[in-house]
């Protein structure tokens, strides 16, 4: 990840429309992110097989839900409506969502460690090319609560126990990531902030060709997740 904006002599970022119109962008896909977040570990906690699992999915979206908040204030000090300024991504997070429902446990708990890690890569790239105050609540935002270290122990206790499970659960995976790239890669091109501040040089060294670099990096995170599970890419 790069320097921050402020390091490329940056003075005002927020004097340019289309760098604000930008974060705000970035800001409400994360806020809705950690919103969608919270309701999907809601719903796996409802197919986890014990009380202790269960006890642990609730406790990480409670640790979700109480990052949103400072995203919300945040977009309203920039003057805009923090709702409003979800709205536009909840079709293409959602879109997601319904095209990736998981069918099981095991399903579920990878993809809340792979799905979630791709798009969570994504804006953490992004936000390394903004203003310090924007990267440092989004890094913040997208922390992780705990999740990582449950979903390695459960997934690779269950193909221990049954080895068919790791063959379909990197197929799953491979599908993940295949799903989350045209996400990311629509979300850049359809927001208008966004695109506009790839398009048209609104920060040094942040292009079409850096976006590129950015998904590869994206996608060798990926590999190594997937190998963190004890899974094949």
């Amino acid at each position: 990840m790069v320097a921050s904006s402020e390091s490329k002599g940056l003075q005002d970022p927020f004097g340019d429309p289309v760098y604000k119109a930008a974060v705000i962008d970035v800001l409400g896909a994360v806020a809705y992110g950690e919103v969608s977040a919270v309701e999907r570990l809601t719903d796996d906690a409802k197919m986890a097989p014990s009380l202790e699992d269960k006890t642990a999915l609730l406790a990480m979206a409670a640790a979700q839900q109480a990052k949103i908040q400072p995203v919300l204030d945040r977009l309203g000090e920039l003057g805009v409506d923090a709702y409003a300024a979800m709205e536009p991504l909840r079709e293409g997070f959602d879109a997601f969502h319904t095209h990736t429902r998981p069918s099981d446990w095991w399903e579920s708990l990878v993809k809340a460690y792979v799905g979630d890690g791709l798009a969570n890569d994504f804006y953490r790239e992004i936000a390394g090319y903004l203003d310090e105050e924007t990267r440092k609540l989004v890094v913040t935002t997208l922390e992780d609560s705990g999740r990582a270290d449950f979903v390695v122990d459960r997934v690779r206790a269950g193909i221990e126990a049954d080895h068919l499970i790791g063959g379909r659960l990197a197929l799953w995976g491979r599908r993940l990531m295949g799903e989350a790239i045209t996400q990311t890669q629509q979300i850049a091109a359809t927001r208008e902030g966004l695109s506009g501040l790839i398009i048209d040089d609104h920060l040094p060294g942040l292009d079409l060709g850096t976006i590129g670099e950015m998904l590869t990096r994206i996608t060798q995170r990926h590999v190594e997740r997937m190998g963190k599970l004890g899974l094949e890419h």
